[in-house]
């Protein structure tokens, strides 16, 4: 018999908050394994497919800290921006001597989410932005058309490491001058042979934007299922397989 779970639940399904929540990437792979998802984001979203609170998140989840509201969720995951951290900035920038502040809300989103007693994760892509790499994930694993590394810090649970799966080849596009074919899509700028909205939508896995920059800043929703359902399952008790 099913035992009832040790998680707080909003409704039949767990409620989960998704921080710096972009156009819903996400939340989208949170929804498919078994959350409801509440989301924030500073910018105004109409693509979000989940309930959307629009302001600055740290300032939010304060809110929700102070006001007790915070116990309603089961975990929070948080995407927050760390321009200093990012490959671009410490490759390619810092070499030609471009770009100048940069801003890095790790650490403070780290510091609120310790505060709130609930686990979490914290998604930042590759780069030197300073998360424990718990789990790295890339499009491979999961049969997606782009490579897109992504690093999360788990806090406050665990999960085994995936197996890593290796690219099968380059990724499409313009490298000097020179036009290379390959599985994968660039799903990041503009020009270069980079790939066309429709290329976008089907490589990610995202059908309910056709934005682009909304699409190539986006987290494939396979990673986020895959990690909502582990950390389900790491939270039920005496649950049947």
């Amino acid at each position: 018999m099913t035992q009832p779970t040790d998680i707080r639940r909003d409704g039949p399904r767990p409620l989960l908050l998704d921080l710096f929540s972009c156009a819903g990437g996400a939340a989208t792979g949170y929804a498919r394994a078994g959350f409801t998802v509440h989301g924030c984001d500073i910018a105004h979203r109409p693509n979000y497919p989940f309930t959307q609170h629009r302001g600055d998140a740290l300032e939010y989840l304060a809110q929700l800290i102070t006001s007790g509201e915070i116990t309603r969720y089961a975990a929070v995951h948080a995407s927050p921006p760390c321009q200093a951290g990012c490959a671009l900035t410490v490759g390619t920038n810092q070499s030609q001597g471009w770009g100048g502040t940069h801003v890095d809300l790790v650490a403070p989103t780290r510091a609120l989410l310790d505060r709130t007693g609930l686990p979490y994760v914290i998604e930042q892509p590759n780069g030197r932005a300073e998360i424990r790499k718990d789990l790295t994930l890339r499009g491979e694993m999961f049969g997606l058309g782009v490579i897109r590394h992504r690093n999360f810090e788990l806090g406050g649970w665990t999960t085994p490491r995936p197996a890593h799966v290796p690219h099968r080849g380059r990724v499409r596009g313009y490298r000097h001058g020179r036009f290379y074919d390959g599985p994968y899509v660039a799903a990041y700028g503009n020009g270069g042979g980079k790939p066309t909205i429709p290329e976008l939508q089907a490589a990610l896995g995202i059908t309910w934007t056709a934005v682009r920059e909304e699409l190539t800043e986006a987290i494939p929703p396979a990673y986020t299922e895959m990690i909502g359902r582990a950390f389900l399952a790491s939270h039920m008790v005496g649950v049947a397989v």
